[in-house]
C-alpha cells in the first residue's frame, strides 16, 4: 500500500511517501522544507501570514509528489507551533484546502507515540533462536528535539510511558540568543540551561527515563550533531541512520557549535541552511539530556515521527 506521511513541525515540514506491507517500509521519495512555522508563537501566541505562507508553499510542492507517485492514502500530522497557537483554524483550513484531509494536532503524548514507533520498529532486531535483541538494548529512551517541543517516550516493543516538554531549539532560540551576541555570551547559555534542567526535572519526576539502557536520538539538531562528530564533508543521511555518538563527541561537538559565529556555522557541509541560527540550543538541548540522564552514547535515527505516521497508515 503506498502512503503519504506530511509532519509540519516547529521549524520544519516534512514529506515521506512509502509503500508500506505488514514488515516492511519501502521508502519512496523523502524531503525535508525548513518553513520555520512556528516563528513568533512563542511570543505572539500565534502563526504569521509569512510562516503560513511559507508553510503552505511547500505542502503544494508535496501535493504535486503524492499525485506523481499515486499514494493512495494520507496522513497529515501537526505538533507543537499549531498547538500553541490562538488562529491554528488558519492552518487547518489551509491544509485541508491542499491535501484533501484536515491535519491531525495531535497531542504530545500521540507525538510521542508516533516518533516511538518510526524510530524503534526498524532497531530492535531478535535473534532467530531466541528473545535476545541483537542491536541496542532496550528498554529505550527515545528523544525527538523539535523546534518548539521535545518528546521523552520510554519502551521497549512498544511505548510504555511518555512526556512532551517545551523546550525546542526555535522556541530557546527565540526566548534566549537571538540577541544574545555572535557567539552568544555565556548569561544567555546559562538561561538556556536553566530553561532545560527545568524541563529535565519534570521528565524525570514522570517518565522513568533512568530505567533505559538506550538512548535514541532523532530530529534535525541530533542528526546535525551526528554529521559533525562523524567529520562528514556533507550531510550522508546513510551513514548518520544508526550511528552511535559517544558522550564526550556530543559534549565537544556541542561546544564547539556554541563557540562559532552564524558564518562558521554555515560553512559546516552537515549543516542546512535553515539550523544555522537554531542548531546551537538544539546541541545544548542533547547534550544536556546526556549528562543528565549519564548515556555513554546516544543512537542516531533518521526514522522518526514522519515513519510512525506511515506505519499508522498499513
Amino acid at each position: 500500500m503506498r502512503v503519504a506521511a506530511v509532519d509540519c513541525g516547529t521549524n520544519s515540514v516534512r514529506l515521506l511517501i512509502a509503500d508500506v506491507g505488514d514488515d516492511s517500509l519501502t521508502e519512496v521519495e523523502r524531503r525535508m522544507e525548513i518553513v520555520r512555522l512556528g516563528e513568533g508563537v512563542d511570543r505572539t501566541g500565534r502563526l504569521s501570514p509569512d510562516a503560513l505562507e511559507r508553510t503552505f508553499g511547500a505542502m503544494l510542492r508535496y501535493r504535486e509528489l503524492i499525485d506523481r507517485h499515486g499514494a493512495v492514502a494520507t496522513r497529515v500530522v501537526a505538533t507543537s507551533a499549531t498547538r500553541d497557537a490562538d488562529n491554528r483554524d488558519r492552518f487547518t483550513d489551509g491544509v485541508r484546502e491542499i491535501f484533501g484531509v484536515a491535519p491531525e494536532v495531535v497531542t504530545g503524548a500521540e507525538e510521542a507515540e508516533l516518533s516511538f514507533t518510526g524510530s524503534t520498529r526498524g532497531l530492535l532486531r531478535l535473534s532467530p533462536e531466541t528473545e535476545v535483541p541483537q542491536g541496542p538494548l532496550p528498554p529505550y529512551l527515545v528523544v525527538d528535539i523539535g523546534g518548539g517541543s521535545t518528546e521523552f517516550v520510554v519502551g521497549s516493543r512498544h511505548a510504555e510511558a511518555a512526556i512532551s516538554v517545551d523546550i525546542g531549539c526555535v522556541r530557546l532560540t527565540e526566548r534566549h540568543l537571538r540577541d544574545a551576541g555572535d557567539p552568544p555570551s555565556a548569561e544567555a547559555l546559562e538561561a538556556v540551561v536553566a530553561d532545560v534542567e527545568k524541563a529535565l526535572d519534570r521528565v524525570e519526576a514522570e517518565v522513568p527515563v533512568r530505567r533505559a539502557h538506550t538512548l535514541v536520538g532523532l530530529a534535525g539538531s541530533v542528526t546535525t550533531v551526528a554529521g559533525v562528530a562523524l567529520g562528514l564533508p556533507e550531510y550522508d543521511p546513510a551513514r548518520i541512520h544508526h550511528s552511535r555518538i559517544s558522550a564526550e563527541q556530543v559534549h565537544e561537538v556541542t561546544r564547539r557549535l556554541l563557540a562559532m559565529t552564524h558564518g562558521e556555522r554555515a560553512a559546516l557541509g552537515v549543516m542546512h541552511p535553515g539550523r544555522v541560527d537554531v542548531i546551537g540550543a538544539g546541541a545544548l538541548i542533547l547534550d544536556r539530556i546526556v549528562r543528565r540522564f549519564t548515556f555513554a552514547q546516544v543512537v542516531v535515527s533518521e526514522h522518526d515521527i514522519l515513519d510512525g505516521i506511515a506505519w499508522s497508515l498499513a
